[in-house]
């Protein structure tokens, strides 16, 4: 067997890896990299493999930087089953429509700024291809994906329908497995279970996202949501989120609607200016058969789960007029916009009308990427550019580790504790899918911990 590592090596975005067993080359994800524009587009418009000789994909989940160039290989060719969780299947069927949509809105602008044609990556055509290769397998659910190699998907506990993925194949009389971690989530989230280590495996391919770094806890983290909130009201001003459409907008929803039904924050509207994230969130209620509904949850909200995300002070934007209607109301509100970078989406528009009003709070709930507009507001630079226009960054500037959906240091500790304590065969862990000093971080714990792991760069391959 042997791994080529062709996305997500050495740096967060672009997950891709190869995995060449038997003859069969089965493909873990095809995310798209995210950036500095003209880098990205070199490295998104490379094919990590051709696309004939892919016998089978596995999707860890929906996230752009997962799945996002999957439309791009179905553009050039690939034919292979895409298989995935259910949940991730519904997901991807907006998450990708939307990706294609700012593909071809990107090239148009690119055309028109540089008076040149930029074909688009890939469009709403290919797209809905590419979903239709999607073959939704159940958590827990063995299944044949090539001649003799099987997956199995287990609950990452990351975002709706996320997986950790379990490769099986014969080597002469033994068994052989390979674990992908996907992205790990982290223990007691609000709506999705906590994660599923895999067992008795050979080798991991695992994230290192928040290598070095532990987040707040999650009732924290709720907390420090409630101060800011709070004090944004009495400000009379804006709390700006830049979300990811997926998974944090809705985990943000409903601890607002549960600090409201605690009156631990004033119950003033709670804006949702993203048609991704309205669309994602019915996904949300379509499969609420998978929502952690523990004790607490049942508590709170009773025992059907499919309403928690809707509630009075939930408002959901159907139309570019009600987003501009948004950006001119006054205060004091929750504005949660796409994207979780800030390099795309309706949060620039909220941006360019409120990072000058001192009133006003910018609130970062996830991880910036290097070279992203989030990663410069999270360094408190200012002036910044938006939609091309220099802006003075006068807001409040809050970051909220807390609400992460990645395991930090020490879940990932735990989490690759639990695989070695059911894997007496385990020989090698890769880390992928973390920036340089977040690997560093894991490779010196994980090398006293006794573990042959090693951090393989772009292109690199490895053999079991």
């Amino acid at each position: 067997m042997e791994v080529q590592f062709q996305g997500a090596a050495r740096e967060v975005t672009g997950s891709c890896h190869l995995v060449r067993i038997n003859g069969s080359t089965i493909m873990l994800d095809a995310g798209l990299f995210q950036g500095r524009r003209d880098d990205v587009r070199r490295k998104n418009e490379k094919l990590p493999v051709p696309p004939d000789d892919v016998a089978a994909v596995v999707l860890s989940h929906a996230h752009i930087d997962h799945a996002g160039r999957l439309p791009f290989l179905a553009k050039h060719g690939l034919r292979a089953p895409i298989f995935t969780t259910p949940a991730t299947l519904d997901l991807s069927r907006v998450m990708l429509a939307d990706a294609a949509h700012i593909q071809e809105k990107d090239a148009r602008f690119l055309a028109k700024r540089r008076r040149a044609h930029q074909e688009p990556l890939y469009d709403m055509d290919d797209a809905r291809r590419c979903v239709d290769l999607m073959v939704g397998v159940p958590y827990g659910q063995r299944r044949e994906i090539a001649s003799g190699i099987h997956v199995t998907l287990l609950d990452a506990g990351h975002i709706l329908g996320s997986a950790s993925v379990i490769l099986d194949w014969r080597d002469g009389f033994e068994t052989r497995r390979l674990a992908f971690s996907g992205d790990i989530g982290r223990a007691g989230l609000a709506i999705i279970r906590d994660p599923v280590p895999p067992t008795d495996v050979d080798a991991v391919i695992m994230e290192s996202t928040y290598g070095g770094r532990d987040h707040i806890s999650v009732s924290g983290a709720r907390d420090a949501l409630a101060d800011v909130v709070t004090a944004a009201a009495a400000r009379g001003g804006k709390v700006l989120i830049p979300a990811f459409a997926v998974g944090r907008t809705q985990e943000l929803i409903y601890s607002l609607h549960e600090l409201a039904l605690q009156g631990r924050i004033p119950k003033i509207p709670v804006i949702v200016d993203s048609p991704l994230a309205t669309e994602a969130t019915a996904v949300f209620g379509r499969n609420a058969a998978v929502f952690d509904t523990s004790e607490p949850f049942v508590r709170l909200f009773g025992s059907d789960p499919s309403g928690v995300l809707h509630h009075g002070l939930v408002e959901f934007t159907e139309s570019a007029e009600a987003s501009k209607a948004a950006m001119q109301r006054r205060g004091p509100m929750v504005v949660i916009a796409a994207s979780g970078m800030v390099e795309s989406g309706r949060i620039l528009h909220h941006l360019l009308h409120g990072a000058s009003d001192p009133k006003n709070t910018i609130l970062i709930v996830g991880f910036q990427g290097e070279h992203t507009l989030g990663r410069r507001i999270v360094e408190r630079m200012s002036p910044i550019k938006v939609l091309g226009e220099t802006v003075d960054v006068r807001a409040n500037v809050v970051v909220l580790h807390g609400y992460s959906a990645h395991a930090d240091h020490g879940g990932l500790l735990a989490w690759h504790s639990a695989v070695r304590a059911t894997s007496p065969r385990l020989r090698k862990t890769w880390l992928v899918h973390g920036e340089a000093s977040a690997q560093d971080a894991m490779l010196g714990a994980l090398a006293r911990d006794g573990v042959v792991v090693s951090a393989p760069s772009l292109g690199a391959r490895a053999v079991l």
